[in-house]
């Protein structure tokens, strides 16, 4: 397990799903960052900053004009903030190239935090979500190396049309699927922290803000679940964050 010691104010976001038909949310994401870079001293988007991603080259080529803004306040965060990001469930294919683009680096799947206020076990969370089998087993074959790199050799035209596919298959599957499936289960929230030894867990991906307490070995625990963003198919508005420093975890939500 890697370990990512972090001094002074971490800031953690999740779930932001850009894409060309989210304007308002990248306006509300583009003023956190602003706001990141004056307040805190690293910054972790930990997965599915994007709705979809089909490969760095898709933003290093031509990226089309609702990434170019984004990128370039990545970059400026970059800049003054310490920048990691986290792959999720509809961006895995973010690279180290991206990473490189806009100054940041990468996060594996499972990271200990080292911050002043303890260790914090961060992924993006659809790890835990093993009650949904059919989620599980398209996870393990989009995370094959081998996939990713036949994927990755298609032409762009046809790797956005398979992604347009895909992600209209997924939404049209969990409209069948109940909440309980597309939550995280518990008894893999419990096996991870005993696994890792941790008393905090933070994650996304369930779209589920709250803060968990749980007894797990005899000892309290909390799990932590980040906001989603969405300020243009949602009423109310949505976004958040986390913000951890030597005072403790504070979940941030806005409407």
């Amino acid at each position: 397990m890697s370990k990512l010691p972090l001094a002074g104010a971490v800031w953690i976001a999740s779930d932001i799903h850009l894409g060309p038909d989210t304007p308002n949310t990248a306006r509300a994401f583009h003023a956190f960052l602003d706001k990141a870079c004056a307040q805190a001293d690293a910054l972790i988007l930990c997965g599915d900053i994007f709705d979809a991603w089909i490969g760095d080259d898709f933003a290093l080529a031509s990226p089309p004009e609702w990434l170019v803004h984004t990128l370039d306040k990545l970059v400026h965060v970059s800049s003054t903030t310490t920048l990691w990001l986290g792959r999720g469930n509809r961006d895995f294919l973010i690279g180290h190239a991206l990473a490189r683009r806009v100054g940041a680096q990468l996060l594996p799947d499972k990271v200990y935090l080292v911050t002043e206020y303890g260790n914090v076990l961060l992924s993006h969370g659809d790890e835990y979500c093993t009650a949904d089998a059919g989620y599980q087993r398209f996870r393990r074959i989009v995370r094959n190396p081998v996939v990713q790199k036949t994927f990755l050799a298609l032409g762009l035209k046809l790797r956005r049309d398979i992604a347009d596919w895909a992600r209209q298959r997924s939404m049209t599957a969990n409209r069948y699927k109940s909440a309980r499936i597309m939550d995280v289960e518990p008894q893999a929230i419990e096996q991870a922290f005993l696994d890792y030894d941790v008393d905090t867990m933070v994650h996304g991906h369930t779209h589920r803000p709250a803060t968990h307490r749980h007894i797990v070995g005899g000892r309290p625990r909390q799990r932590i679940v980040l906001p989603d963003w969405d300020y243009d198919h949602s009423q109310p508005a949505r976004a958040g964050w986390l913000t951890i420093d030597r005072n403790g975890p504070v979940l941030h939500q806005q409407t």
